[in-house]
This record gives C-alpha cells, structure tokens and sequence, in this order.
C-alpha cells in the first residue's frame, strides 16, 4: 500500500502522517508499515539542535496510525469514522531513533469489536526493538466529534 492509499484511509496529512507504505497487512489481525526518518522532518527542529532523535510519542502515533489503517481499511463507511486513543500501557523505549533510521511498525490485534481495538506495537530499526506498546483505540462517527 502506498502513500496514496494510506491518504485514502487516513485523516493525516503532513506533517503529522507518520507512514509512508505498508507492505504487509493481513486483515483485522496483523500489519507491517514503514516511516522513513529524515533530516527535513519538522520535528528535528526542535527535538534537539546538535543532536537530532525522533521523539517517542512520535514512534507511539505511527503505531497508532498504522493500527488505524488497518482497522478502517475494513469498513465500508471510513470516510465518516475516526481512530482514536483510549488508552497505552506497557510503552517502552529502547533505543533512541534517528535520521537515516527506517523504522518497522508491526502492530498485531489483541482485542477487536467495531468500535474498539486493542493491539500490541513494536518499532523496529534493523531488526533491533527500539520501542513497544499496548494500544488500546476507540472508533467513532465524526459526526458526533
């Protein structure tokens, strides 16, 4: 799945879309997404001068981003819902994620009801576990938001 079809299913745009392609996904169980860390992200303004690191809660909203692709990518009125957190347990962060990283986003379902997931999160860069976590995500209508 490209960027286009991920843009088909989610609301983000930049510079808060924090994946570029997903290239494995196994309905309503299991996904495997990419984000590609560069220099030019915004976020490296900021966080820090000198010494760039990809900030931790950004890894856990690519996490999110990616479950949320993988649930709305089933329903068939998408475009009139919203993934939204309930709730994250057990983060942890390894090692420290920066520019030239490529980080693979692995997200497998745990629980799963049409307006509620839980799914478990790991980050990769080269095979090594930089960070983890439970998430757990609540689908609503945008027209009651």
């Amino acid at each position: 799945m490209d960027i286009n079809e991920i843009q088909s299913i989610l609301p983000h745009r930049y510079p808060i879309l924090l994946i570029d392609r997903v290239v494995e996904l196994e309905p309503l169980k299991r996904i495997v997404a990419l984000k590609n860390i560069s220099m030019s992200d915004a976020v490296f303004q900021g966080h820090f001068p000198g010494v760039p690191v990809y900030p931790g809660v950004y890894i856990i909203e690519a996490m999110a981003q990616t479950g949320a692709v993988l649930l709305l990518r089933e329903m068939p009125d998408r475009a009139n819902k919203l993934v939204y957190f309930a709730g994250i347990d057990e983060a942890k962060f390894r090692k420290p994620v920066v520019p030239g990283d490529q980080l693979r986003l692995e997200l497998t379902v745990l629980k799963y009801r049409t307006n509620f997931a839980k799914l478990r999160g790991e980050a990769t860069v080269d095979g090594q576990l930089v960070a983890e976590a439970v998430l757990t995500c609540a689908v609503a209508d945008r027209s009651k938001q």
